[in-house]
């Protein structure tokens, strides 16, 4: 059994969704876990995104999984599958502007911090509750909020990671319990290559993995 195939099949004992991430890698690549029926992939750059749809079928669901500029939503509106990295209202107001440009509800997730080091985007969880209860989020008809999504730290020890998996969870439950009907969150994005596993546990509901998925896929 490949990489691929494995991770495939922790993810359905776990019933959560297999995102391959297609980082760095060839289509031709992406071409052999499509022939073996996978569709949702991800890029975390806008370019690349645009580049690997144009060279791929066209029933790929794409989703975007890196940090997203405003001035980039237009490209990728018309045809992304989930946008997982929105991490202020003022991006999901564009989404949403632009969404209703091309007449499509984008499934979007909301990016909270979970690890402390800097250079990783996402809502402060405080400032995401205020905005929950401040900004007119009623308002954006054409974004989907689906869920959640956040990144763990890269560290060798892994109870910082669990703890941080798990924390993500507490704010995903936080998030419901406000009972605002913008926020039915039912999704989890948690979990890479180096730490799905631990993610599965923590009640993650879809994975985003990369180069584990290809590393052996000349198998294939």
């Amino acid at each position: 059994m490949t990489n691929f195939e494995l991770i495939n099949s922790e993810c359905t004992k776990h019933n959560a969704k297999l995102i391959v991430v297609t980082k760095l890698q060839d289509p031709e690549n992406v071409l052999k876990l499509y022939s073996k029926g996978h569709r949702m992939f991800a890029e975390n750059k806008v370019q690349a995104l645009l580049l690997k749809k144009e060279l791929l079928p066209l029933d790929i669901e794409w989703h975007m999984i890196g940090h997203l500029q405003t001035n980039k939503v237009k490209q990728i509106v018309p045809f992304i599958s989930c946008i997982q990295s929105v991490d202020s209202f003022d991006l999901a107001l564009e989404i949403n502007k632009q969404a209703q440009k091309v007449n499509r509800v984008i499934p979007v997730l909301l990016q909270i911090k979970i690890s402390k080091d800097e250079n990783k985007y996402g809502f402060d969880i405080n400032e995401l509750k205020r905005s929950i209860l401040t900004d007119p989020w009623h308002l954006l008809n054409n974004i989907s909020i689906d869920g959640v999504m956040g990144i763990g730290s890269l560290v060798s020890d892994n109870t910082i990671t669990r703890e941080e998996f798990q924390q993500l969870h507490t704010y995903f439950d936080e998030i419901n319990k406000i009972s605002i009907p913008k926020f039915k969150l039912k999704e989890i994005s948690m979990g890479m290559s180096g730490d799905y596993k631990m993610a599965l546990e923590e009640g993650s509901t879809m994975i985003r993995v990369g180069s584990l998925a290809f590393s052996d896929i000349s198998l294939l």
